[in-house]
């Protein structure tokens, strides 16, 4: 009989693979709390790419080139349902910090233009990034040397840019 794995990674990979626990934060964004998470991690709300439905999923921000620009990483690579939704329908909503339902477009980064930010982030949070790279190891069985990462642009606040703005009006909670 095999013994659980009672690391602090192999603890985090079991609740990377437990849908309940991730999806934990997504009530308390959509009530509004979404402060409480600091701006390390944004819920971003996207639109089902079979089912034209609003879909939600809270994750880190990796980095911050610019103002209106967030970095995200998906952890389980091209496979994730948030990173196949995006491809099919990249226009979107982000909850951050204090800002609610921004609309957003996703621009997918190149594989070298993801390594140089994941080597940011390494640099930036050496503990963290330790901490998270074994952790989704772990969780997917794989070594990681890098992630596909998407580029969330968003848009100016009192601007109307239609690429974003049109976004899908199909949304819940920020549509």
């Amino acid at each position: 009989m095999r013994l659980p794995d009672l690391t602090v990674s192999g603890l985090g990979a079991r609740i990377l693979r437990t849908r309940w626990l991730v999806r934990a934060p997504i009530p308390l964004y959509r009530a509004g709390l979404g402060r409480l998470f600091g701006r390390r991690v944004l819920m971003l709300e996207h639109i089902g790419r079979k089912s034209g439905l609003p879909r939600y999923v809270c994750l880190e921000v990796v980095d911050r080139p610019a103002p209106d620009r967030l970095l995200i990483v998906s952890g389980f690579g091209t496979r994730s349902d948030w990173y196949r939704n995006l491809k099919s329908h990249p226009k979107c909503f982000v909850s951050w910090g204090r800002i609610r339902c921004a609309p957003a477009v996703a621009r997918f980064l190149t594989e070298d233009e993801s390594r140089a930010a994941l080597e940011r982030y390494a640099t930036r949070y050496p503990a963290s990034w330790r901490a998270l790279r074994t952790t989704i190891e772990k969780a997917v069985g794989t070594p990681v040397d890098t992630l596909p990462m998407v580029e969330l642009t968003l848009a100016s606040r009192g601007l109307t840019d239609e690429r974003i703005v049109e976004s899908n009006r199909v949304s819940h909670f920020c549509g």
